[in-house]
């Protein structure tokens, strides 16, 4: 069974986006995962197909309304559809590498692209939507945040990546950042190669990928370190 995701969006037309193209495209293309992209202004019941309206108690903006979009999400995902619905949102839990594991080991995801001010709270929780945010900042809504997270997941699907363990070592795979890459030539502009890389003792140039990774989390994620083991 391929990955499935089903978009909910008031701008389908973003996707597939980048995502239709390099791995995560030729991965769409072979069938390997699905992309529906559902036009949330679709389940809207008056003429003007209106999904939005002024906030509860004052303030400015406009927030999506729960009825409108409680029936676009049950038409996307009925009773007993496995998949994890998902709300991007800058207040949601932050996205990590773990999380994405988890999704692309599942049978795919169903993702609210919020707009305006915010969804009504009350088809968050009728509904259950996991609220994921992929940064401390604000997107003029949910498509880039949506298509940053299938990204992730998608170049995890088995047969995606070319070489299975490309991944392995990558920032945030055990943790830490990922250490610096070199390849030829051997010279740029009086920089070297570092001399351990060259050496063709794999024991040593495990050590150095290590010690470099831990120095650079150190440097520009130390929160990261907290439960990591150095290396003596």
């Amino acid at each position: 069974m391929s990955f499935s995701a089903s978009v909910l969006t008031l701008y389908p037309e973003m996707f597939p986006g980048a995502l239709g193209v390099s791995l995560a495209g030729r991965a769409l293309e072979a069938g390997t995962w699905s992309l529906e992209a559902i036009q949330i202004r679709d389940f809207a019941t008056d003429r003007h197909r209106t999904v939005d309206d002024t906030p509860a108690g004052g303030g400015a903006g406009m927030v999506m309304r729960a009825d409108v979009l409680a029936k676009a999400i049950d038409h996307s995902s009925p009773p007993g559809d496995p998949r994890p619905r998902l709300l991007m949102s800058p207040r949601g839990k932050p996205l990590k590498q773990v999380r994405v594991r988890e999704l692309a080991a599942g049978p795919g995801v169903v993702i609210v692209c919020g707009r305006f001010e915010g969804v009504d709270q009350r088809v968050i929780d009728a509904r259950g939507l996991e609220e994921v945010s992929v940064g401390d900042f604000i997107l003029s809504g949910g498509e880039p945040a949506a298509l940053v997270l299938l990204d992730a997941v998608v170049r995890l699907l088995p047969g995606v990546m070319g070489n299975t363990v490309s991944g392995d070592e990558e920032s945030f795979e055990n943790g830490l950042l990922e250490h610096p890459h070199y390849t030829r030539p051997q010279e740029f502009e009086g920089r070297q190669i570092p001399e351990v890389l060259t050496s063709g003792n794999h024991q040593k140039i495990a050590a150095w990928r290590r010690a470099e990774s831990e120095r650079l989390t150190k440097e520009r994620r130390p929160d990261l370190l907290a439960a990591q083991p150095l290396v003596k």
